[in-house]
């Protein structure tokens, strides 16, 4: 049987045709992108890992080996979870993630729903890469733009473990205000993509189902988890569907680490910290820094915290962390492809970053 997925995208593929069988299928094409970019950096990676002293001859084509090695070894494992979440959260009904995210119809998250996904982006210990293709299922699953938006900006760089990392650099009292900021960021954007979407401003999501009135979650789980079977070929099958399911975000996620790894031969993200002083001049260099360069929430965590020990600017330490996240070209890319709307993928960074700018200021006038 054909799951929920495949049929919502058979029927947008084929639109709403009143003739059996005049859908036809589409040619399919060779997707350049994805296997430009995983053959240049399978290339690249085996030439670091069995020739990167021959590489030191030739300096920027060094530092890009070794920033796809980098790169590539950080970031595995987030693309292993998320394709495996993405595997299950296939096979669990809309139902119970519209539940589980507290609202009562699917597209019409509010505060409550807000709330929720805020803290599940705190709280699921991703990355970046990771955390895009859960959000894009979860989108798929038919939760609000609100709630998919807030649980993109609340997760990347402030999961469990990378908070701790937090904690260890830059210590628990300017980590917790990092971290509170960053759901409050979350929460101000996702109240306000909400808003917009009610107001037809913005595309709602058009994964939509309503709840039965008589629907309970846990008499549903309970049924729900007696009925299941495991089988070896239903996992494989699972996870096939998660695969083809993820192929839109791992395009866009090599393409990522490609040119992040050119702009890392090109500047050096050592040396940010000079420029970075606490005034309205650091902290725009300190933006445009994390809109050119596109780090993993893995590196991003380090150079913040270099921003703050070292510039003594705990503000563009911050709007480092959530400047990747608004501006981040992946991200960006995924949800105009995931919501087809170009409107709504730039309003993420044009609601986020005043927000953003505006918490730094304040951070670092309350520092200085």
């Amino acid at each position: 049987m054909e799951t929920e997925a495949k049929q919502e995208s058979q029927i947008r593929q084929c639109g709403q045709s009143a003739t059996a069988g005049s859908c036809a299928t589409p040619a399919k094409k060779v997707d350049r992108l994805l296997w430009g970019s995983a053959a240049a950096i399978t290339v690249v990676y085996v030439a670091h890992l069995f020739f990167a002293d021959t590489l030191l001859s030739i300096s920027w084509l060094h530092t890009f080996a070794h920033s796809v090695f980098e790169l590539m070894n950080t970031v595995w494992w987030g693309l292993v979870i998320g394709i495996v979440m993405i595997s299950v959260l296939g096979r669990v009904p809309r139902e119970f993630v519209m539940r589980a995210l507290g609202t009562a119809r699917s597209g019409e998250g509010g505060l409550p729903g807000v709330l929720r996904a805020t803290a599940a982006g705190v709280l699921l210990d991703l990355c970046n890469h990771g955390v895009l293709m859960v959000g894009t299922q979860l989108y798929e699953r038919g939760a609000s733009t609100g709630q998919v938006i807030a649980f993109l900006v609340s997760s990347p760089w402030n999961s469990v473990s990378l908070t701790l990392i937090l904690v260890a650099l830059i210590g628990l009292p300017w980590t917790l205000l990092f971290v509170i900021l960053s759901m409050l960021v979350a929460i101000v954007t996702g109240l306000i993509f909400e808003s917009l979407v009610r107001h037809g401003r913005l595309p709602g999501n058009p994964n939509q189902v309503d709840l039965p009135p008589d629907f309970r979650f846990w008499r549903e789980a309970r049924r729900q988890f007696g009925d299941l079977r495991l089988s070896r070929a239903g996992l494989l099958s699972m996870l096939s569907d998660g695969l083809k399911s993820s192929r839109m975000v791992v395009r866009w996620i090599l393409f990522g680490v490609v040119l992040a790894s050119l702009l890392r031969a090109l500047l050096a993200p050592e040396v940010f910290a000079q420029y970075f002083g606490p005034t309205l001049m650091g902290l725009a260099v300190t933006l445009l820094a994390a809109t050119v360069i596109e780090v993993c929430s893995e590196g991003s965590t380090p150079i913040a915290a270099d921003i703050l020990n070292n510039a003594g600017a705990p503000g563009n330490g911050f709007a480092f962390l959530m400047g990747g996240v608004a501006t981040d070209y992946t991200e960006i890319m995924v949800l105009r492809e995931t919501t087809a709307s170009w409107r709504l993928a730039l309003c993420l960074p044009l609601i986020t970053l005043p927000q953003v700018i505006i918490l730094g200021w304040l951070l670092n006038a309350a520092a200085g």
